[in-house]
């Protein structure tokens, strides 16, 4: 009972720190805006908008499932960071079980959107000879599919999904295209573009 009720005065001392810290950020950025200092209005702006973006990746985590298949997610592993350059967050989960692996990464404002966009809007350019690469389409909306050669006889399955800004990356170990399909359909892609967007 300790124990529940120090986890819960943690998180409720987390969440007041982060707005406090919202909070904070913005006044100075307001008055820093109002003395003519700029650069550090313009400081105190992206870390408040860091601190939003961390926020987010905190809700989004939430629509996370806890089971993929017979995988248990790690949530005590869960990574929620702020991007460098103050834009955005990656949001980090991790499935296990029987050595099997797999992850599920989501980048709010991603550098790699326009590239990854360009090649799946392009067939040309993602079809590749041994069938390694290819356009599909997860939930409605299109993605790269790739398969990777692990080196040991098995396969690395990764696939990405563009929303709007954000990137998400998902890829299991020792897995075929039906089950990462399969898989990635379990992921409530429509709530998290709804949050990151």
């Amino acid at each position: 009972m300790k124990r529940v009720f120090t986890i819960l005065a943690c998180a409720f001392l987390f969440g007041t720190v982060s707005a406090q810290d919202f909070q904070t950020n913005i006044r100075n950025a307001k008055s820093s805006y109002q003395a003519g200092k700029l650069e550090d209005a313009h400081f105190a702006l992206q870390k408040a908008m860091q601190e939003l973006d961390i926020q987010i990746g905190r809700e989004i985590v939430k629509l996370l499932p806890l089971k993929l298949d017979t995988l248990q997610a790690n949530i005590n592993n869960d990574n929620i960071s702020g991007n460098n350059g103050f834009a955005g967050a990656t949001i980090e989960r991790t499935y296990e079980k029987s050595g099997k692996k797999a992850e599920v990464n989501i980048i709010s404002n991603s550098p790699m959107i326009a590239l990854l966009n360009t090649y799946i809007n392009n067939p040309a350019l993602m079809q590749s000879m041994d069938g390694s690469i290819k356009v599909i389409k997860i939930q409605g909306y299109k993605a790269k599919l790739e398969r990777r050669d692990a080196g040991d006889g098995k396969f690395e399955y990764a696939i990405e999904v563009p929303l709007g800004s954000a990137l998400i990356s998902f890829k299991v170990q020792n897995s075929n295209e039906a089950e990462i399909i399969t898989l990635a359909n379990s992921i409530p892609l429509q709530q998290i573009a709804k949050l990151i967007q």
